[in-house]
Parts: C-alpha cells; sequence; structure tokens
C-alpha cells in the first residue's frame, strides 16, 4: 500500500499527527513498537481494591528482577504494571554514579495513557528564556505562532480549568473546572493574602467535565471522579490518544497501523537527500520489512526518537540522521522537584464527594514577580488537598472497639505540594548509543548520562524553603516528604534532544519541527523541545504537532514535498 506519511510511535504526538494527517486527505501509516491496546478492554480501572492481586502490590522479587526502574514510580502496582516495560527486557545504560529513570509504556497509545494529565501553555516568558540569558539555542517560534494551535488542542481534548490572566501561564479554552475543597479555599485565599504575585487555583487538566458533540461522537464521557486514572479510563473522560486522536483518525477511512514493529532506522537516500523509507523489525519475529512514504514524522518520544536517529547513520549522516550540527543526543531535559506536605485541622466539618484526579496549581513567581535568588528560570507547584482516611490506623496504637470507632472517621486535612523546577539545556547531558551493548532485536542500546547543575540545585533549595514557608504561614505546619528517587527522568518529562533553533549549525530542526537537513522528516515530541519551562509539556507538544502537521499538508499538497 502507498502512503502519503509514515509516524512513527501512537502515543501523544503520533495520535495527533495521524489525526491531522488523515483529516486532510492524505493515507498515514502509523509504526507502534509495542502491542496492541484496545481502549477499554485493556484496563483495569473497573476492578475494586479487593479485586486487585496482592491488593495492588507487586511482589520485591519480581520488581527486582523485571521492573527495577518502573517500580520506582507512582503509577506502578499490579493493576498497573502491564502498561510499564519490563527494564529487564529493555536495558539501557547509565554511568554508574549518574543514574536517569527512563519510564516508558510500549504498547498502543503510548504515554498517553499513563500521563498525569496536567495541561499548562508555555509562555513568551519561556519561548524568549533562552535568547534573554543566554542558555540554549534561541527558540524560532514565539508564543503567538502557538496560540491557536494551543486553541485546537485544547478544544479536542478538553481541559478543566479558569481563566487566571497571568502572563506567565497563558489562558486557554477550557471546560468547567473541577471542583475545590474547603481547604484549598482556604490555603487560596491565605497565599494570596500573605504572598502577593502568588496565586493557587485549580489544576488545568484534560479531564472532560462539560463533553462537547464532537467528543460524545467519539465515545468519550464526563469524569466520573473515580481517581484511578493510572489504570486507563473506559469513560474516556480523560485525553488519551486511544480515546481521542486515533478514533478521530480511523474514522476518515485514512489510516493504517501497525504494531509491534520496532523501527530500526530512517534510509536516507542522498541522490534525492531524503528520508526514502523507515525499516522495522518485527518484535515478535524478529524479521525485517520496509515502508516507503513521502513524509516522516518522528513521533517515538525524546530519548527513542533519539536512538532511532542515530542508529540511521549513513555515509551522508555518519554521527546519525539529521545531526550535522551534532545536536542530536544533546541537551536532555526533564524536570525535578520535591514533595512537601502539611496538615490542618480547620474545616473539620468538611468534607467532599468522590475521588477528584486533580488538585491546584501555583503556577512560577521566581524571575516573574519575585526574583531568583542566584537563578535563572523558575519552578512552580502542584498541589493535592485530602483527609486523612482509615489508613492512619496503620501507624495508630490501639486495639478493640475505641480504635475500630476511631477509624470510621476521616483525620486532619493533609494539603502536599509538588514542585516542578525548570531544568536548563547543557550540551553535555545528552543521549547516546552503546558501544557494544545490543538489545535482543540487535539494536544498540541507549545510554543516557543527564546530571543537574548548578542552577538546578539553587531552583531546588529555593522551591522547599517557598513550600515549607508558604505552608508554615497558612498554618499547616510543613515537612519535606521523602519521595520518588530525585534523579533525572524522575518527573517523566524527557526531552530537547533535537532541538528547534534558528541555525541549522546550532539546532536539529527550524520553526515547523522540520529537519535543518532533510527535506521530508519532521519530528514533533519531546526531544524538538529548545528549553522546558517548568510547566507540563506534554500539551505544547501536541500544538507543535499539529503545527507541523498542518505545514507538512501544505507542502505535500503544493508539491513542495
Amino acid at each position: 500500500m502507498d502512503f502519503d506519511v509514515i509516524v512513527v510511535g501512537s502515543g501523544m504526538t503520533g495520535g495527533w499527527a495521524a489525526k491531522e494527517l488523515t483529516e486532510q486527505g492524505f493515507k498515514v501509516l502509523v509504526l507502534e513498537r509495542g502491542r496492541r491496546l484496545e481502549h477499554a478492554a485493556d484496563y483495569t480501572d473497573h476492578l475494586q481494591p479487593w479485586e486487585l492481586e496482592n491488593r495492588g502490590k507487586v511482589p520485591e522479587d519480581e520488581c527486582a528482577e523485571h521492573y527495577a526502574v518502573q517500580s520506582t514510580l507512582y503509577a506502578f502496582d499490579s493493576a498497573t504494571k502491564h502498561y510499564w516495560v519490563k527494564d529487564s527486557e529493555h536495558p539501557y545504560s547509565t554511568p554508574e554514579d549518574r543514574p536517569f529513570m527512563w519510564y516508558r509504556g510500549y504498547h498502543l497509545g503510548g504515554r498517553s495513557i499513563m500521563w498525569g494529565r496536567q495541561s499548562y501553555r508555555l509562555s513568551d516568558i519561556d519561548f524568549e528564556a533562552n535568547k534573554r540569558d543566554g542558555h540554549g539555542a534561541d527558540w524560532p517560534i514565539r508564543y503567538a505562532d502557538l496560540a491557536p494551535w494551543y486553541d485546537r488542542v485544547e478544544r479536542f481534548i478538553g481541559v478543566a480549568g479558569t481563566r487566571e490572566g497571568m502572563p506567565q501561564l497563558p489562558d486557554g479554552q477550557f471546560q468547567r473546572p473541577l471542583e475545590v475543597t474547603a481547604i484549598e479555599k482556604d490555603f487560596q485565599s491565605k497565599i494570596a493574602r500573605q504572598f502577593p504575585g502568588r496565586r493557587l487555583f485549580p489544576a488545568r487538566v484534560a479531564h472532560l467535565t462539560e463533553p462537547t458533540e464532537e467528543q460524545l461522537e467519539l465515545g468519550r464521557g464526563a469524569c466520573q471522579s473515580r481517581s484511578v486514572c493510572a489504570r486507563g479510563c473506559s469513560f474516556g473522560a480523560y485525553f488519551s490518544s486511544l480515546s481521542g486522536t486515533l478514533p478521530a483518525a480511523e474514522r476518515t477511512g485514512n489510516l493504517t497501523i501497525v504494531t509491534d514493529a520496532i523501527v530500526e532506522r530512517v534510509i536516507y537516500d542522498p541522490t534525492t537527500r531524503r528520508a526514502k523509507s523507515v525499516q522495522v523489525i518485527d518484535a515478535n519475529t524478529k524479521e525485517k520489512r520496509t515502508y516507503e512514504a513521502r513524509v516522516v514524522f518522528m513521533c517515538a518520544s525524546a530519548i527513542a526518537t533519539t536512538q532511532i536517529l542515530l542508529n540511521s547513520g549513513s555515509e551522508a549522516f555518519p554521527n546519525g540522521l539529521a545531526n550535522r550540527s551534532d545536536q542530536v543526543g544533546r541537551n536532555l531535559m526533564d524536570h525535578f522537584g520535591g514533595l512537601y506536605a502539611g496538615f490542618s485541622t480547620n474545616h473539620m466539618d468538611r468534607y467532599y464527594h468522590g475521588r477528584r484526579p486533580s488538585g491546584g496549581y501555583i503556577p512560577r513567581y521566581r524571575n516573574v514577580t519575585e526574583s531568583g535568588e542566584g537563578f535563572v528560570r523558575g519552578f512552580g507547584f502542584q498541589t493535592m488537598t485530602m483527609r486523612s482516611n482509615w489508613t492512619n490506623g496503620v501507624r495508630q496504637p490501639g486495639v478493640g472497639a475505641e480504635l475500630k470507632e476511631g477509624l470510621r472517621q476521616p483525620g486532619p486535612w493533609r494539603v502536599i505540594m509538588s514542585g516542578f523546577g525548570e531544568m536548563l539545556p547543557y550540551s553535555n547531558n545528552r543521549v547516546t548509543l552503546h558501544a557494544s551493548r545490543r538489545d535482543q532485536w540487535g539494536m544498540p542500546i541507549v545510554h543516557i548520562d543527564c546530571v543537574h547543575g548548578e542552577n538546578e540545585r539553587k531552583i531546588k533549595e529555593c522551591m522547599e524553603k517557598d513550600a515549607l514557608e508558604m505552608l508554615g504561614a497558612a498554618g499547616y505546619g510543613g515537612q519535606t516528604v521523602p519521595f520518588g528517587t530525585s534523579a533525572p527522568g524522575d518527573k517523566i518529562h524527557e526531552m530537547g534532544t533535537a532541538r528547534m533553533g534558528r541555525e541549522p549549525m546550532t539546532s536539529v530542526l527550524n520553526a515547523h519541527n522540520h529537519a535543518h537537513d532533510i527535506d521530508n522528516l519532521y519530528i514533533t515530541d519531546g526531544a524538538s523541545m529548545a528549553s522546558s519551562g517548568c510547566q507540563n509539556p506534554s500539551l505544547t507538544y501536541m500544538a507543535l504537532t499539529a503545527r507541523a502537521a498542518h505545514h507538512a499538508g501544505d507542502r505535500l499538497r503544493a508539491g513542495t514535498l
């Protein structure tokens, strides 16, 4: 079969590339290295707590043998482990003293099934940062270039949120926000009163609260406030490529999906100076086959896309495809931060209905309304509040009827703040191919060498100080909570390894995510980011992809591709 476009990857960006290109009338092939996953049928969100294997726990020896990295994740348990790769089967390497946490899901839909759904726009403060402070390559676009594509993505995926009028966090196309709790209102008012320039408001999340006609036609319904999102959502209430973009692409009749197809390389034709085809390895039989198309979109996720590019070297590109700049694999970034908690006995007569799958957000204020304390860029906080439940009894002394009666009553309010700091693009934080180790399909494994720098250390110190200060000023106490690994990769926002830029010798992609070196190659996943901001990046990935897909579509129709 002849294809106009090959899309590598079926997750957050691959789904958007498929949707936008098929709706323009182009024949699209999506290649997914993992197995086919069926929306709803393969989810575990219907299971009750007592139906979970080992009550949700995964045996320690199984974690140690197969899930050494994946099992450190908050969303990993017996109900979700089938979404996460076995590290034993998909190895990568790091320097012994510099770990990197690479969390992966190899199946149709990718990590769009497991993402945290926080959806924030970058602003001109972010797009201008590299040029302003001299770290990294200047973005070749500004907020105005991406704003209409943010609009398009938000309307389709459905984002619950509020309009706040803050220049560092542009407003968007929002559905009704998820209701806040009494203690959030309390915290919100105390922050506003005591810390001018800092603001807490409902998180902006890709959960439907008022489904549109198109969303209903795709089989998506409103959020049921069950907060079992990590298992998949049979209601389609939160956005994923399985519930949204891939079904939209399939209804055009222009989509072909091939799963269990591990992309080994993109083959370059030196005569035409274009990407000619994509070579894949069958995950089950290990047989190789090749697909041809007029255009290739790389949407495999930042590190996976980089692996393919580096493995696609040729005489024309000895250091990897589209890598004359030597920037492919460099400038790896991820967000970072700590977890902070406080308790309150205010509003003990109040409770909440359901288990809301989101909390609040405090956007960046350092180097915006307040100066940075010896650092550039900044950080934000995601917040969550809840009342303690019967699990308090795990560490509570007592026996008999008095203990059991106490466990029937909710405990104090708990307020949690999770910091997300911006990591600078450092050229030595990079992804390369291991010199000798290969995976079970014969491909060189990825080697990741990434560390936090002095700027990140200063941000982390300020983040902790500010969080504890806000919790204390609100009367909640405050403590730092040991959680996660604190190693790069821990926030699952890896990006930057094939960055956009204005100059071909210092960047891989131009203003339309189109490779400087290869006329028909687009890269629109996290690899394309020139800086990270401190906001969750998936909304920006999707907007960049939609924009690039229309740029490619215009060129295909004009006959220039």
